[in-house]
């Protein structure tokens, strides 16, 4: 892969203590990058940061707003400046639970999650050089639509639906993001199917259904590499959709403007006033 130079560019990667969030922080730390993985479990979070040699860590709850405002502040208050976020992080859920917060898990963690962390660090993206957001989706996007009325499926909860509600989302996010902010770039992404443990957290039928997925899908280092793509390699684009390192056409309503307007505002409303 033909990479810029991310000698001493500082990043940011959500979800990096496994997966292709794992992977990713380890290349672009062998790159030369300056790496800071967020993380939830202490413990497991500073043997990643160890085994990767990220240079940093975050601690934090992803699925709690509060704890992605605390986590915005702490990393800023270190005064690193930040060059690539990568929002990495991502679940899915197949019955409905709800956060401490009282917002629907897959809803909190997979879209508003991101979005709170980008709209905090947008100071320091900034003043980056040549800064860029990569997020990460997935083709589930296709069967999504925004519940406009019900985001947080209160009525009728299917954990597909939301999930792909929620990868739907991150499309129009990235693309939304691209509009708003001339002087970043922003893309989104689908990573494959990856053999990471992805719905494991589940139990049951689906959790043995997915085992069974997994010994036919891409490993973690092949899934990771559009989010190493997007983040390294000379990529003149925003605001558009990759997949296997190319910029790829998302389902028509991953391409709607007025729904990523509206989405925008919605997300504003839930995740409440800037800080």
């Amino acid at each position: 892969m033909t990479t810029q130079s991310m000698q001493g560019r500082r990043v940011l990667i959500t979800g990096a203590t496994g997966g292709i969030g794992l992977i990713t922080a380890r290349e672009l730390v062998r790159w030369g990058a300056h790496v800071t993985i967020v993380g939830r479990n202490p413990d497991k979070t500073r043997q990643v940061a160890q085994d990767t040699g990220a240079q940093a860590t975050l601690l934090a709850d992803l699925s709690e707003l509060a704890q992605v405002r605390r986590a915005a502040r702490e990393f800023t208050a270190r005064g690193e400046g930040l060059d690539v976020l990568i929002n990495n992080a991502g679940a899915f859920f197949t019955t409905r639970q709800e956060t401490r917060e009282g917002i629907e898990q897959t809803w909190a963690l997979n879209h508003l999650s991101p979005f709170l962390l980008t709209r905090e660090l947008l100071p320091l993206l900034r003043q980056g050089q040549a800064p860029r957001v990569v997020t990460v989706a997935s083709a589930a996007h296709m069967t999504g639509r925004i519940r406009f009325d019900d985001p947080e499926f209160r009525r009728g909860y299917g954990g597909w639906a939301a999930y792909a509600q929620s990868k739907l989302a991150n499309i129009l996010f990235a693309r939304e993001l691209a509009r708003r902010e001339s002087g970043l770039q922003s893309n989104s992404l689908h990573p494959g199917m990856v053999a990471t443990g992805f719905a494991h957290n589940n139990g049951g039928w689906v959790s043995r259904a997915y085992r069974i997925v997994d010994r036919f899908a891409v490993t973690p280092e092949q899934g990771a590499q559009t989010s190493i793509h997007l983040a390294a390699a000379p990529v003149s684009v925003s605001g558009r959709y990759f997949s296997n390192r190319r910029e790829t056409t998302p389902a028509l309503q991953a391409q709607d403007d007025g729904a990523a307007y509206r989405l925008w505002t919605l997300s504003e409303e839930m995740v409440g006033a800037p800080d």
